[in-house]
Parts: C-alpha cells; structure tokens; sequence
C-alpha cells in the first residue's frame, strides 16, 4: 500500500492567508500592497455601513477587492454573543445577501465582529450558510486549524509580524503542511504609523515557490475537497468528485487528481 498524504497544490507544503476586517478605506492601499508581491487576502465586510464614515462605498467594492475574498461580517457590527436570535440571524443572513448582491458569488465566511462568538452562534453558522469564522485569538503557530468555526489567526499584524514571517519562510520539513494567517485592520496602519512593517512582510514572503497564497475560502475549499476524495481500499487508485484539482505526495512523488477524474496511484 503506497504511503499517501496531501499537498497544497503544485505540491507545496505551505499557505498564507491574509484576513482584515471593516473595509474602510485603506484597504485600497492593502490590496495594492498584496496584489504587488502575489498575496490574496480576505476582507470582511459589513454591508450595512459600506459608504460611511470612510468605508468604501458600495460602487467600489466589487473592483477594489477583484482577485480577492468578500466575505462577511455582519450588517452592522454588534457585538453578537450579547444579541437576540433574531437579530443574529437578520445580521448574518442579510449581510450574505448584500455582499453577494455586489460581487457576484456566495460570500460563504464570516469573521466575528469584535471576536464575540459562543458555542451557539458556531452551531448555527452552517444552516445560515457560514462554512469559517475567524476568531481575534492568535495562536502564535502555523499550525492548520481543527474547527473552520472557530479559526484562530497566527497572529495580529503588530504581534511580530516581520519575525514571524522569516520563521515561516524557514519551515522547511514538507512531512508537514504549515499555515501563515495574518489578520488586522488596514486602518491600523494610518493609526499606527507602521505601513512599512506589512509592505517589507509582503516583499519578503511574496512570491516564495513553496508557498500556496490563498483566501480563507480557497483553503476551506481545498481542504474540503481533499476529504471528499474517493481512495480504493488498497490506496491504488482514487476518485475526485469534486471540480478542482488535488495534489497528493505518494511515496515522495507529488501526484495531481484533477476535478472528476480517476488516477491510479
């Protein structure tokens, strides 16, 4: 029976994501700062404050995160362990409708909105909808997440960012899959001063030939994806189900299953 484990694609062994939050206007200098060094990140909005203050406005969203992921988080930003049912509901659901209405796919994530969550919001995201939901809780690893639910971040942007990334980059053992997951506000940035703190991340961890650079939802996808695959009881041949393709390290060769084929192994 061949020793069989899965890569990201064109298997490599790790993958960054990025992960801001509120959509206000300097997440067009972000997604500039991303799309230059070939880093996708995920932008979570709320779709009932787009347009105000200095948030993007609605006729801009589908353009400024284009190549990117919109995804949800809330109407209106409450802080929803402390909301009613059905207000809960109305904030998720609506929020997806909007969203999806601007950019023309199913907006199937979700970041907390001021990292309030509890054991009953995270049983009721499925049926709204809702495949990840990323905490505010860094763990300070690289380590893939056990629940989508409850994804908890490697780390915020002013935790060490630019140590953090030259660690990643050294990951070197492809036994493992490793995770990078940077999350913030990119208003932080203006507050703070420190734009060239994730202008020299991005250049230093851009463009790497081991490194898969993803939204959250291409990770869930993938992974999802990855277990839905169809092994014969022997391993010596699988069937992939699914439309995209998946890459598998088969006794150290690398093997791509691609959507809706059969391969022997």
């Amino acid at each position: 029976m061949p020793q069989i484990t899965m890569s990201f694609p064109h298997g490599k062994h790790k993958v960054l994501t990025m992960s801001y939050d509120d959509g206000k206007a300097a997440d067009r200098k972000l997604v500039e700062v991303f799309n230059r060094n070939g880093i996708k990140g995920t932008f979570h909005l709320n779709s009932g404050l787009l347009g105000k203050g200095d948030r993007i406005g609605l006729e801009e969203i589908k353009a400024v995160y284009a190549g990117h992921e919109v995804s949800a988080h809330t109407v209106t930003h409450p802080t929803i362990a402390r909301s009613p049912k059905e207000a809960l509901l109305e904030e998720i659901l609506e929020d997806r409708k909007d969203l999806e209405n601007i950019v023309g796919y199913t907006v199937r994530g979700l970041s907390y909105p001021n990292g309030s969550y509890n054991q009953y919001i995270k049983e009721l995201l499925p049926y709204l909808g809702i495949e990840y939901a990323r905490t505010v809780h860094s763990t300070g690893h690289y380590s893939m997440p056990d629940d989508f639910l409850e994804w908890h971040p490697t780390c915020h942007h002013n935790q060490d960012l630019l140590k953090r990334g030259e660690n990643f980059i050294q990951l070197h053992k492809q036994q493992y899959l490793y995770m990078m997951y940077v999350w913030g506000h990119s208003y932080e940035f203006d507050n703070d001063h420190n734009w060239d703190i994730i202008e020299t991340f991005c250049q230093t961890v851009g463009r790497q030939t081991d490194i898969w650079y993803a939204t959250n939802i291409e990770i869930v996808d993938y992974l999802n994806a990855f277990h839905q695959l169809k092994f014969s009881a022997n391993s010596q041949f699988v069937y992939n189900p699914s439309a995209i393709s998946i890459w598998l390290n088969v006794d150290g060769d690398i093997v791509e299953v691609k959507g809706g084929s059969q391969i022997e192994l």
